[in-house]
């Protein structure tokens, strides 16, 4: 099992940043994919980023040159820098982790971005 607890969401107005963190813990060998969904209210959950382990990372159109994601591999953990966010950005965001085939979640965390 792999256990993900985010931080780092919050209330921000638009323009604004903020950079949420996740760290994996558990049975971590063979963690490749991490990335984060988000979900606002009343709609599908959605992918915003996903960094391979070989750092390679991929965006959701809508987030291109504002959210910017890293990890370190070596403390299994993810960020996501967010940038000139928007309120269509508002949402819950989910850290996620694949392994050997099985997908695991965070808990999820609130950014809300508003005036």
């Amino acid at each position: 099992q792999v256990q993900l607890v985010e931080s780092g969401g919050g209330l921000v107005q638009p323009g604004g940043s903020l950079r949420l963190s996740c760290a994996a813990s558990g049975n971590t060998f063979g963690i490749n994919v991490m990335g984060w969904y988000r979900q606002a209210p009343g709609k599908q959950r959605e992918l915003a980023a996903l960094i391979t382990s070989g750092g390679i990372a991929n965006y959701a159109d809508s987030v291109k040159g504002r959210f910017t994601i890293s990890r370190d591999n070596a403390k299994n953990t993810v960020s996501l820098q967010m940038n000139s966010l928007k309120p269509e950005d508002t949402a819950v965001y989910f850290c996620y982790t694949g392994r050997f085939g099985s997908v695991y979640w965070g808990q999820g965390t609130q950014v809300t971005v508003s005036s």
